[in-house]
């Protein structure tokens, strides 16, 4: 069964936070790469009130196989106590491109030191 690779959209309040997520992510192979929009506004209910806020979007890559570690990894990461986290897949795309990104987040391989800690 081929990978399917993901977009996962999650946002953040500062320029500084969103880089720190979307870098994070990236040291962490979790993500082949994100990128950063904004600021874009953002309208919804919390706590019984309307809010409205400026804030950053950040668009990780990654694949089905690696969702839920990316997922983990932002929750821990992500300092809102409810960050936005919303995966969606990708029907299509370029072949060389899909599987730069399965190959950018397979974790990386356990040194023969590594195997002998355990």
């Amino acid at each position: 069964m081929p990978t399917t690779v993901l977009t996962v959209l999650t946002t953040t309040d500062t320029p500084g936070k969103a880089e720190a997520l979307a870098r994070g992510a990236v040291e962490a192979r979790v993500a082949a790469c994100a990128q950063i929009n904004g600021p874009v506004t953002s309208v919804y209910r919390w706590e019984g009130a309307v809010e409205t806020a400026r804030e950053w979007q950040v668009l990780l890559k990654t694949t089905d196989h690696r969702y839920a570690d990316l997922e983990s990894w932002l929750t821990q990461a992500h300092d809102y106590d409810t960050p936005e986290i919303i995966a969606t897949p990708v029907p299509r795309g370029s072949a060389a491109y899909l599987s730069w990104v399965a190959e950018e987040v397979q974790a990386p391989p356990v040194s023969e030191d590594e195997r002998e800690a355990r």
